[in-house]
């Protein structure tokens, strides 16, 4: 079975959002279908093949998120940071600030999907393989 210090090690390679796809596919490997991040306070689920579900708990003190989205200058902030021009908790706050509630990740589309508070979908974007 898939540990949360087997994924934490591999999220420990991350710098910033251009290390990203390069990620995704070595968790892939591990078997992870999907998962759900956490913007208010990072907590990550991370769903297995085989039906099981590793959660990794919270890594920083929970922020508030906003209540209206801003998806036009959200994308400006992503792009920046896919462009490895931020650090992670410069994204976490950008996401709060915009109104980005969580992000699933989904292995078999090689997709990453935005969500605000209410559920609604507020980007999909491709993964490059």
């Amino acid at each position: 079975m898939i540990t949360a210090d087997q994924i934490k090690a591999a999220h420990s390679k991350v710098k910033s959002g251009a290390d990203f796809p390069a990620y995704i596919r070595e968790i892939k490997t591990m078997g992870i279908t999907h998962y759900e991040s956490y913007v208010l306070d990072g907590h990550i689920d991370y769903h297995v093949s085989g039906d099981y579900t590793v959660k990794v708990p919270s890594k920083y003190e929970a922020v508030t998120i906003a209540g209206s989205v801003d998806a036009e200058k959200f994308k400006a902030d992503l792009k920046a940071h896919q462009q490895g021009k931020t650090d992670y908790l410069t994204f976490i706050s950008m996401c709060a600030a915009y109104g980005i509630e969580k992000w699933e990740v989904c292995m078999d589309k090689m997709s990453c999907t935005y969500f605000d508070k209410a559920g609604n979908e507020v980007l999909v974007e491709g993964i490059p393989h």
